[in-house]
């Protein structure tokens, strides 16, 4: 893992979007990451059993902080959006993919309105999800955080000349 996170502090010009559903190991980790505006944490949140990990991210020393509610599975109300960057929301897919509610979406959908948290609606998900569409009340919800300014790294170019 700090290998991998020294590879992500040297490719700046790199977004890195890093989803976990174990939050208490990053909790155990966080004091050793060297965090970055380029390098965004996440946390999956399926239903209310599991919004703990949303506290736990809350304590991350990461400088943008998102929540994955995908596959989402059941209602999520009150969602403590403090501390929160950006939102995910999207059905499951896939054979044997379990629905989901639209009354689930744009509870979240709400919430983050009213929290001023920008919201990525991703799919609606089932076993044909391009034909289900990704479309909530009638638009598409491609929103994004507000990031830093991503640098790309100057590659020096030297110049031959050929002999006269």
């Amino acid at each position: 893992i700090l290998r991998t996170f020294d590879i992500m502090q040297r490719a700046d010009w790199h977004q890195f979007q890093i989803l976990t559903k174990r939050a208490d190991r990053l909790l155990e980790l966080d004091s050793l990451l060297p965090w970055a505006g380029h390098i965004w944490m996440g946390v999956s949140v399926e239903n209310s059993d599991y919004t703990f990990r949303i506290d736990c991210l809350r304590q991350t020393e990461a400088k943008i902080k998102f929540l994955s509610f995908e596959p989402l599975l059941g209602p999520i109300h009150d969602v403590n959006l403090d501390g929160i960057d950006w939102v995910i929301v999207g059905g499951e897919s896939g054979p044997g993919a379990r629905p989901m509610e639209p009354s689930w979406a744009t509870d979240i959908r709400n919430q983050c309105q009213k929290a001023q948290v920008p919201l990525f609606f991703k799919q609606w998900g089932g076993t044909n999800k391009k034909k289900a569409g990704r479309t909530l009340e009638g638009r598409t919800w491609d929103e994004m955080p507000p990031t830093c300014h991503l640098v790309r790294p100057q590659i020096p170019i030297k110049i031959v000349r050929a002999a006269a």
